[in-house]
């Protein structure tokens, strides 16, 4: 009958200890908000990432060429990006369209002198999806990079020479259709989920 008393005991003290020891997590707090008597509830949520389902050996392999690729083509998409920012005001700050095209021929000349030799290692499809990828990072087409800063005229003879290569300069980027499955990768390598680029 002790014996019992003092489990009885032990089962009604313990829980009043461990509930004494219990602090409010900051992480717990909330921001509302109340419209037209509805509360709205705004937290912050952790990311998370999700992975791509099962795929079988050849899927596996496919995937992995993708990964692949977009860790060695993505870096220059990015540079194209930060270089539009750059560039794009100090061209149309020139009046004269000979000082245009001389910005131009030297930012072309200093990106070949970079990464000529890197790119004559690459295949057509790294410079297919270079071309998805700096459609994605610009939000503009190829095409209409060329046409806005070289001419209607380098444009074309650009677009002509894609599609002899079974590519178009025109082709925008897709990421909730054609191109899901790279914008999933993308946004796998942006974070990191696939180490440094």
């Amino acid at each position: 009958m002790l014996k019992r008393n003092i489990y009885i005991l032990i089962f009604i003290v313990l829980p009043a200890f461990s509930v004494v020891g219990q602090e409010k997590d900051s992480a717990d707090f909330v921001i509302g908000l109340i419209e037209e008597g509805d509360t709205v509830v705004y937290k912050k949520l952790d990311e998370i990432t999700i992975n791509p389902k099962e795929l079988n050996r050849r899927q596996q392999r496919r995937y992995s060429r993708l990964v692949a690729k977009v860790k060695k083509v993505y870096p220059l998409a990015v540079e194209a990006r930060h270089l539009l920012k750059e560039y794009e005001p100090r061209y149309y700050a020139l009046e004269d369209q000979r000082d245009r095209r001389k910005l131009m021929k030297g930012l072309e000349k200093e990106l070949l002198d970079k990464h000529k030799d890197e790119l004559k290692r690459w295949s057509m499809s790294d410079g297919r999806l270079l071309l998805k990828l700096i459609n994605r990072e610009t939000e503009r087409t190829p095409y209409s990079l060329i046409r806005d800063f070289r001419g209607e005229f380098s444009a074309v003879f650009w677009q002509g020479i894609a599609r002899i290569f079974k590519n178009n300069l025109k082709d925008e980027y897709d990421p909730y259709g054609e191109d899901r499955m790279l914008e999933e990768i993308v946004t796998l390598v942006e974070v990191g989920y696939y180490g440094p680029i």
